[in-house]
């Protein structure tokens, strides 16, 4: 759901009903993971896809039928075995279960307030009610809160909350369970969540920089630039970064909060800059660390490191010269082959033609978080 926050948040200001689809399980080869929605308002505009196109004309027109029927909740399944999954055009082999729901935003203030802050790109996590005989939380979407936040909507329930909690500290969305106990009926729920953005922070305010603070933005990154340039690091030269600062870049990173998700691309040229600050970032679990330069200028920058002490397995992990041998040649497609570059690294694939390798193309999803 998360996924089209930004268009669900607008219809809720409008006070708009619609209907939401969303993936809640998914097997074998799929586009998609679960959390993914699409919806449909009242006047058929659709926001997102569920399938990457394949299921989507199906699912429309069950979003449409519930939303016309003020009907109840539904769970669909499109399976490539099925004849009449094939005719809906899930051809790619795998399976997907879809919950359509209809919601209007008069029922559920909070859920506006929720998702405007989704679309602020703010850290979010939602539980969707699947399963439950309480009516206080059947058809439910709650904002999982911290103790004591004051909000017009029920609390989750704690042995759901605890459940939730597990899934938002992995940042994967995934189905939750709380069976049955004394005094507790069982609940079923989705729980989509978004970590804080990952940081892409980029050292040198050059031209490629540009480029490559577009593309990190596009895929998710809060991309900061720094250079210790006061005249070249401008905001105006680099609108598409969050931030862009004015630092030594050894200093800037000294400063920094950085973890395994950050990328560290150093496109400075410049061994007074590059030398302290990837000495610096080697020592640091930084998921991706890649500088720019010819391969002579990378191996006078190994010479360097090892002789300030950075040791050979830090070496290793250095990405130099950055980016994945794709041709580029001008700043967009470096901008292409180093987040391509990054993505492999990041996820521990080798950045081989999908034709040259065999097994599953998309990345498993974590399994659903178990609960007590």
């Amino acid at each position: 759901m998360l996924n089209i926050a930004a268009t669900l948040s607008r219809w809720c200001r409008n006070r708009c009903p619609f209907a939401v689809a969303t993936v809640t399980t998914a097997t074998g080869s799929t586009p998609l993971p679960v959390g993914t929605s699409m919806a449909v308002d009242a006047d058929g505009r659709v926001a997102g896809s569920i399938s990457g196109g394949c299921v989507d004309g199906a699912v429309h027109d069950l979003c449409h039928r519930l939303l016309a029927e003020n009907g109840t909740p539904e769970h669909a399944r499109f399976d490539s075995s099925d004849d009449d999954a094939w005719a809906a055009g899930l051809m790619c082999g795998g399976s997907i279960t879809v919950y359509v729901q209809r919601i209007h935003p008069d029922d559920q203030d909070h859920l506006a307030i929720a998702l405007a802050s989704a679309a602020d790109e703010q850290p979010v996590t939602l539980v969707q009610i699947i399963e439950a005989a309480d009516p206080l939380l059947a058809r439910r979407i709650l904002p999982l809160l911290e103790p004591g936040t004051p909000l017009p909507c029920p609390p989750v329930p704690a042995r759901l909350a605890a459940a939730a909690t597990a899934v938002q500290r992995g940042g994967v969305s995934s189905l939750v369970r709380s069976p049955a106990g004394p005094g507790c009926a069982s609940v079923s729920a989705l729980v989509h969540t978004r970590r804080p953005a990952p940081d892409m922070l980029i050292f040198g305010a050059v031209e490629f920089a540009d480029a490559l603070s577009q593309a990190g933005r596009f895929l998710g990154y809060h991309v900061t630039v720094c250079d210790a340039r006061p005249v070249f690091a401008t905001k105006d030269r680099f609108p598409h970064a969050h931030r862009v600062v004015t630092d030594w870049p050894h200093r800037f990173l000294a400063a920094a909060t950085t973890d395994e998700r950050t990328a560290v691309c150093v496109l400075t040229h410049d061994t007074k800059f590059d030398i302290p600050l990837l000495r610096d970032a080697l020592q640091r679990d930084i998921g991706y660390i890649g500088a720019m330069g010819s391969r002579r200028t990378h191996e006078r920058r190994l010479e360097l490191l090892r002789a300030q002490g950075v040791s050979p397995d830090a070496l290793k992990r250095l990405n130099s010269p950055i980016g994945l041998d794709v041709g580029a040649a001008t700043p967009q497609e470096t901008a292409v082959s180093i987040t391509a570059e990054i993505l492999a690294r990041t996820r521990g694939r080798p950045g081989t033609p999908l034709a040259d390798t065999s097994g599953p193309i998309h990345p498993r999803a974590l399994a659903a978080a178990p609960t007590s």
